[in-house]
């Protein structure tokens, strides 16, 4: 298990745009076609990781809490499957049963859309506005596998609810940690 620190890209980043493959339903889905009207969260996961496999199941909660408030969230695998099989498109549709995902999970192939967001691990966070622009980026909490503290969203539910709230983010945003993305 690697210990890799989210890059922090910088705030006030506007979304790349992207159109990527949904193994599940077998459509290209774009950025444009599932932001939120109050907000979209992009995470890098894949489904092997450790750091991902800790506090998956706290993300859908969240997602099930969000969505009616109009924040939509977007999971992304980057991972080279042609080395990591388990994170193969076949092996996303499983994860997304197993763990019963209701957001999208879109497949990078290419890398290019984790390169532009300049992604480094996995899981790793990216908060926009409704027009796109970055407003946070970091760690869901402090919780990590072995560390014994509780998973709680704290870190991603601030974020969201200054930005609903009209309020201004906390400036101290600290990087998310989890395994690299698994470059070509």
């Amino acid at each position: 298990m690697s210990n890799t620190s989210s890059t922090m890209l910088a705030l006030g980043t506007k979304a790349p745009d992207f159109s990527l493959l949904n193994p599940v339903n077998n459509q290209v889905q774009s950025l444009e076609s599932l932001k939120g009207k109050k907000g979209t969260l992009v995470v890098f996961i894949c489904n092997h990781c450790p750091f991902v496999l800790h506090i998956i199941d706290t993300l859908e909660e969240l997602y099930e809490d969000y969505k009616s408030k109009g924040i939509e969230f977007i999971g992304i695998n980057a991972n080279d499957v042609a080395s990591y099989p388990a994170d193969s498109p076949e092996m996303m549709v499983e994860f997304v049963e197993e763990k019963a995902l209701k957001f999208p999970y879109l497949y990078d192939e290419s890398q290019d859309i984790a390169k532009a967001f300049e992604a480094a691990c996995t899981p790793d966070f990216y908060y926009f506005d409704e027009n796109l622009k970055l407003i946070y980026r970091g760690q869901m909490d402090d919780s990590r596998p072995g560390n014994q503290k509780e998973i709680t969203g704290e870190d991603l539910i601030i974020a969201f609810e200054n930005h609903l709230a009209d309020q201004e983010q906390e400036d101290l945003q600290r990087p998310s940690l989890g395994c690299n993305i698994k470059w070509k």
